[in-house]
């Protein structure tokens, strides 16, 4: 065995084909499925070039498809001209402009319905707004807002005249809003006087005061949108309020047409090296992979309800939620408050309510809702559901079995959809109405999409359940373009290995002998024990798949003897025990561990608590248990932290 291969021991064989039902009435059968992989292998820049034309409308045409000659930054359609808002607004306005655009629904219960007229008609008054105040084409803005209609309003506003936006998430602290703002030299921030979240306020208006005190030069103007209504400070000169910036605005606003490569927003990502890094997406290339993922991926129909449950402070919510359903006239679900507000049925009755036909949440979320019961789904009508997603990490089959047979009651396909800010939308995924899934599997890549798995040097591995780096092997329109400002940076981070040739996901993964892919965690994240490379996932899951296990991460901790030991920290079902030890149950789930994937795979320790350390997006900052297993200080800003009382927990302290 060569020790730069990451060894899998979790084999996952349970096969869900879809039902014949949605297979006859999905937009890609089987026939179109291989045309397009067809089609895609034959004639790859072909390929893109037809779907450009089908799915996208131009102001130019487009004669260039891919430009590789300055490899790896690539560009997509250059010599052609578009806009991105008109593409998710205007061509709708003919045959449904009375369509629901938007279903909106604030945690307190109000709700608000917005067509595609009156989305273009809120869009272009707020669109004259930034012009007013001096916005013009090219020029930065950052939006720091609540997840209410006006943050996507803020974002396809900022596309119709050309503005680049980067959306800072609004549980991000005022230092990280600050760095955000000046890397990208920003000249107005649109934040509100709040949020509602948990049943608190959150105060996103002063968060912004407060970066904006210690320094953010570039910016001229601030918006602020009322939504909560407490008492903030505004000021003189800088601050105006959304309700006065359009009251007088026109309600039409010429789209500004751009160049395909033009570059349509910033999204920052935590670094290795501590500086967040601006991934730039173009215009053209990453609608064109939201829009197809749209059909593909989620085969989004005109009477479909879509709700993605991401905030559109990550790239999930970009893509989900503010462009690709609406690039292709879906009707949007958008909720502002946390899944259990007023308990832990509220995303089930919020399905219920609007008849939510396709779900796509992440597997924290999923875990979470699971822990609590299945009382709260079982007490609402979820009928509606006809396909459910997961999204932003791999799912453990015992969270995706709960999520297929209670939440789709067995019915609905679920695409678990690989991907990540950086290729901007879905790459690996399965297509609902003919790929068969496998729980934990994301199953195979999208036409025009060539994944791979390779080893140390390169070479792909045939070898089934042998993992190794994901790679994606050519460019692809919805890729990132660069770091803002800094074109090394992006080469040394996502073209390191391999001379350049692949792009480098960061990730480890393995095919199966049926060629589905499995995701095995973080480069970063996999562990070198004795010799044996252990992917951290796979651990992971077979922790959560006892009985008695709710969530599960696992970490590792230097070793004298194995380089590395296995250090896990288990939520669970019932009570944490007392100082979060228990040596009769650890000695219970290392032997289970042992069972599941083999005893090299057993956890040296493992720590009891509550719950995890998680961003309030759900994220598990794994940064933070790496310090906590080593019984080092923790240093690191831990303002992001949905719960920072946790901690205490963990480091064995409470």
């Amino acid at each position: 065995m060569s020790s730069n291969n990451i060894e899998s021991g979790l084999i996952e064989n349970r096969l869900f084909a879809p039902s014949e039902e949605f297979t006859k009435n999905a937009r890609i059968n089987a026939e179109k499925l291989a045309a397009l992989h067809q089609q895609a292998d034959t004639d790859y820049t072909g390929f893109w070039a037809q779907q450009a034309n089908e799915m996208l409308d131009w102001h130019k045409p487009f004669s260039n498809v891919l430009d590789d000659s300055n490899a790896p930054l690539y560009s997509w359609f250059n010599d052609g001209e578009l806009n991105v808002s008109y593409n998710c607004i205007d061509r709708h306005l003919t045959n449904n402009a009375n369509k629901n655009a938007i279903i909106f629904e604030g945690e307190q219960g109000d709700t608000t319905f917005i067509t595609y007229l009156q989305l273009h008609q809120r869009v272009s008054a707020f669109a004259n707004a930034l012009k007013e105040r001096g916005i013009k084409s090219g020029d930065r803005v950052v939006i720091y807002m609540p997840m209410t209609p006006e943050a996507v309003i803020s974002m396809q506003a900022c596309a119709r005249i050309g503005a680049i936006h980067s959306v800072v998430f609004g549980g991000f602290s005022a230092d990280s809003l600050r760095d955000r703002i000046n890397d990208a030299g920003a000249k107005m921030l649109i934040t509100a006087d709040g949020g509602h979240r948990g049943g608190k306020i959150v105060e996103l208006k002063s968060a912004a005061d407060k970066a904006l005190e210690g320094g953010c030069p570039s910016i001229e103007s601030v918006i602020v949108y009322q939504r909560t209504q407490h008492d903030i400070k505004m000021q003189a000169g800088r601050d105006i309020w959304w309700h006065d910036a359009v009251s007088e605005q026109s309600d039409h606003c010429e789209p500004v047409w751009v160049n395909a490569e033009h570059p349509l927003f910033l999204l920052y990502t935590s670094g290795s090296t501590g500086k967040p890094k601006g991934i730039q997406h173009s215009s053209a290339g990453y609608l064109l992979g939201a829009a197809v993922t749209n059909s593909w991926v989620f085969d989004l129909k005109d009477d479909d309800v879509f709700w993605c449950t991401a905030d559109v402070g990550w790239i999930t919510g970009h893509t989900y939620v503010a462009y690709g359903p609406l690039a292709v006239g879906s009707t949007i679900v958008i909720y502002e408050g946390a899944p259990t507000v007023p308990d832990a049925g509220r995303f089930w009755k919020m399905v219920q309510d609007h008849k939510v036909s396709v779900f796509y949440t992440a597997p924290t979320a999923i875990r979470a809702l699971m822990k609590l019961g299945d009382n709260f789904p079982n007490a609402y009508d979820l009928s509606s559901l006809r396909l459910l997603g997961t999204v932003g990490e791999p799912i453990n089959p015992e969270a995706w079995i709960w999520y297929h047979e209670v939440i789709g009651k067995g019915k609905c396909p679920i695409v678990d959809t690989w991907w990540q800010t950086e290729t901007g939308s879905n790459m690996i995924a399965p297509i609902p109405g003919v790929v068969a899934t496998k729980p934990g599997s994301c199953t195979k890549a999208l036409p025009g999409i060539m994944a791979d798995v390779v080893d140390e040097d390169g070479n792909s591995i045939s070898e089934a359940n042998r993992g190794g780096y994901l790679v994606i092997t050519k460019p692809f329109p919805s890729m990132l373009r660069t770091i803002w400002g800094d074109d090394e940076r992006y080469k040394d981070t996502y073209y390191p290995k391999f001379d350049g040739r692949f792009y480098l996901a960061g990730d480890s993964a393995r095919k199966d002998a049926d060629g589905y892919f499995w995701i095995m965690g973080r480069i970063d994240d996999v562990l070198n024990v004795s010799g044996h490379r252990l992917g951290t996932m796979e651990i992971e899951s077979a922790l959560v798949s006892h009985e008695l296990v709710a969530e599960a991460a696992v970490v590792g901790k230097p070793h004298e003897v194995k380089g590395e030991s296995i250090f896990a920290y288990v939520v669970l079902k019932g009570e944490r025990p007392a100082g979060g030890i228990d040596e009769e149950l650890t000695k219970t789930l290392r032997n289970w561990v042992g069972e599941q994937i083999g005893a090299i795979a057993k956890p040296d320790e493992i720590r009891y608590a509550d719950n995890l350390p998680k961003t309030r997006s759900g994220k598990i900052m794994r940064r933070l248990l790496r310090t906590i297993a080593k019984g080092e200080e923790i240093t690191s800003d831990t303002s992001t932290l949905e719960n920072e009382s946790i901690l205490d927990q963990l480091q064995g302290k409470a």
